[in-house]
């Protein structure tokens, strides 16, 4: 059908080619399994000079109304970067990782306001922080984000310090959270910065 999509060409296409010496190379063994058509097929793909020759034709699409949530999941699965998007069976756009990040910049400001006090970072944070199941049950907040209360996991502290810093209105953040070793009890301050 005239217009309809065949394939795609883009820059991974381009990564293992004959000029630039960076074609795939394999021990005998491994070439003897994946056999000869599988072979020919690579180096017609690494050194042919036509469209039809180093296109991928087996492309990942969506339709327009594919959540971005499964489009993401689409690129992870198939570690891709862009996905044309059809009706039917013509191409009416395609969606790239760089157009999800302007969408999510584009979001998070819409979504999020600069807060102007204080009161306003700590229930935002706080809501934060009680979405997340990794987060302890009490974490204090004041000031300019000073973090204080106690964790069971050192790890927890640098998730606790980037939802602080992903705040709206954030212009710093103070550690004084302590870790207390499961095991033994201990009490271990943060340490100074």
């Amino acid at each position: 059908m005239a217009g309809a999509l065949v394939g795609i060409v883009t820059e991974g296409d381009f990564l293992r080619r004959i000029e630039t010496g960076t074609m795939r190379s394999r021990p005998p063994w491994l070439e003897f399994l994946l056999g000869a058509g599988r072979l020919a097929d690579e180096y017609t793909h690494a050194a042919g000079r036509l469209v039809g020759e180093v296109i991928t034709p087996d492309v990942t699409t969506v339709t327009e109304d594919t959540s971005l949530d499964n489009i993401v999941d689409l690129m992870e699965r198939h570690r891709i970067n862009r996905v044309p998007v059809v009706r039917g069976l013509q191409v009416v756009g395609i969606v790239t990782r760089r157009d999800l990040l302007l969408a999510l910049v584009g979001q998070h400001v819409a979504d999020h306001p600069v807060a102007r006090d204080d009161q306003t970072i700590r229930d935002h944070l706080l809501r934060e922080l009680e979405r997340q199941p990794w987060a302890p049950g009490s974490i204090g907040v004041d000031g300019m984000v000073t973090l204080t209360g106690v964790i069971l996991d050192d790890r927890q502290r640098g998730a606790i310090r980037v939802a602080a810093e992903n705040t709206p209105g954030v212009k710093s953040v103070e550690d004084q959270v302590a870790f207390v070793e499961p095991m033994s009890g201990m009490v271990i301050p943060p340490a100074a910065a």
